[in-house]
């Protein structure tokens, strides 16, 4: 059944953990993570998104890995190859490779405004701007073609790392930048704990204030729980693919958790006594990463150091995320289609590219433009939307009811219990979850964003 020899696989245990926690680690626990917070009240929804982290993400994690590593084999071939028969269940491949691309494609137009910031936290273009100035510069940027060519620039240097290979991109990639990028976060935690208002932001993101708990509170900690591992994409599954027989799964699921877990912390720590100490509100929203930060770099002392500092951090974090994205489509192209790693590369960066430019021009050439069918969205929020809301929760729905029901439970016990660690011994519960309550949680979360 093992497609194994025909592949690389990672070469080291660091390898696995840092490119799997790389994947989980993007913009999704830095920038979404705070504003999410800080919209449902801090310190309640902390605590719900990690008792969804507990109860969806370790057991889903779990099923995309045991999937992946038996086969060792792309998100299509995986279901092929275990369940021939029912060619039903490779739609769950095509899921992932069309998110795959969707979420590429928007994704590194938002990667490319961290690109501009850092170029212009350089240059000192962010001194002395208020917070109107930075909505009126932000506005300005994102209705030109400087956001074209960013977006083509970022696509390009992941290019550069995927076309290396499995382990002298991917895995030399991950090993150099997720550890750089948690240092980064070490040290602007450090900074921010400094300040004035760190108290405030503290007990704002760690004491629970259960009054606030509503309906909303326990969807949005949901659906950060499963948005921010990258479940129902194929990311995961992927990499498994090129796991060693020897890489305990349990404890990389584990491990992977707790490493994102404590990075959107992390952002909550660097985020809240920022905001605290310069009077804005903990509930800016999505503005918060490229106008309130930059002006609050602008009035922070050192802020010449830090707001490049925490823009190449977003860089970062951005490009972990994205190579793993990039690397769903190439594992289908180059095994179930024959195609060249080099070549696979290419169609997969251009087709990024295309579509990239595409929900580029969303802000400003085609910002009338609605596309039919779907009237209220230009193309960057269709790709956003339909990817975000429709395909993840629906592929991650189909792989928790794969492994927990259609998968040969010999198959899964076996991945997830070899080799055999302390942990492996949660695959009972694993188990359950997966089939009796992971399911209608992501249905849920379908059914709410819907």
């Amino acid at each position: 059944m093992s497609n194994k020899s025909k592949q690389q696989l990672f070469a080291t245990r660091l390898g696995v953990i840092a490119a799997t926690v790389g994947s989980t680690v993007g913009l999704g626990n830095i920038w979404r993570f705070p504003y999410e917070a800080g919209v449902h009240g801090g310190g309640a929804f902390l605590i719900i998104y990690i008792f969804f982290i507990l109860i969806l993400g370790v057991p889903v994690l779990c099923a995309e890995f045991a999937i992946g590593r038996s086969t060792h084999s792309n998100v299509l071939g995986c279901f092929r190859m275990l369940k021939p028969h029912q060619p039903f269940w490779r739609i769950v491949g095509i899921i992932g490779v069309t998110s795959g691309v969707m979420i590429l494609s928007f994704y590194s137009v938002i990667a490319g405004w961290t690109l501009e910031y850092f170029i212009a936290s350089l240059k000192g273009d962010i001194a002395g701007r208020s917070t109107d100035e930075f909505h009126t510069m932000f506005g300005d940027f994102t209705v030109g073609m400087r956001p074209i060519v960013w977006t083509v620039v970022f696509l390009l240097i992941n290019y550069c790392v995927i076309v290396r290979g499995v382990q002298k991109g991917v895995e030399k990639a991950s090993n150099v930048l997720t550890p750089a990028l948690m240092v980064l976060l070490i040290v602007f935690c450090i900074n921010s704990l400094m300040m004035p208002g760190a108290a405030e932001g503290l007990k704002f993101l760690f004491k629970p204030d259960f009054s606030r708990i509503t309906p909303a509170v326990v969807i949005g900690a949901m659906g950060q729980a499963f948005f921010s591992l990258s479940l129902g994409l194929g990311c995961m599954l992927t990499y498994a693919s090129y796991f060693p027989d020897k890489t305990p799964l349990v404890r990389s699921a584990t491990v992977t958790v707790g490493l994102d877990v404590m990075t959107a912390l992390m952002a909550g720590i660097l985020i809240f006594p920022v905001v605290f100490t310069y009077g804005f509100s903990p509930q800016e929203g999505p503005t918060l990463v490229f106008e309130v930060l930059p002006a609050i770099f602008s009035q922070l002392s050192g802020g010449w150091f830090w707001a490049p500092l925490f823009f190449l951090m977003l860089f970062l974090a951005s490009l972990t995320s994205t190579i793993s994205m990039s690397e769903i489509g190439i594992a289908w192209l180059t095994q179930e289609r024959g195609m060249s790693r080099s070549k696979a590369c290419v169609l997969v960066i251009a087709v990024a590219m295309v579509c990239g430019v595409a929900c580029a021009l969303s802000f400003s050439y085609w910002a009338g433009l609605k596309l039919p069918l779907v009237g209220e969205f230009n193309v960057f929020g269709f790709f956003d939307y339909t990817s975000s809301n429709v395909l993840l929760p629906l592929g991650g729905m189909l792989i928790s009811i794969f492994a927990g029901w259609i998968l040969d439970r010999t198959i899964l016990r076996r991945e997830l219990t070899h080799p055999r660690t302390l942990l492996s011994s949660l695959t009972p519960v694993i188990v359950f979850l997966l089939r009796y309550v992971s399911p209608v949680m992501i249905l849920v979360i379908f059914i709410a964003n819907i």
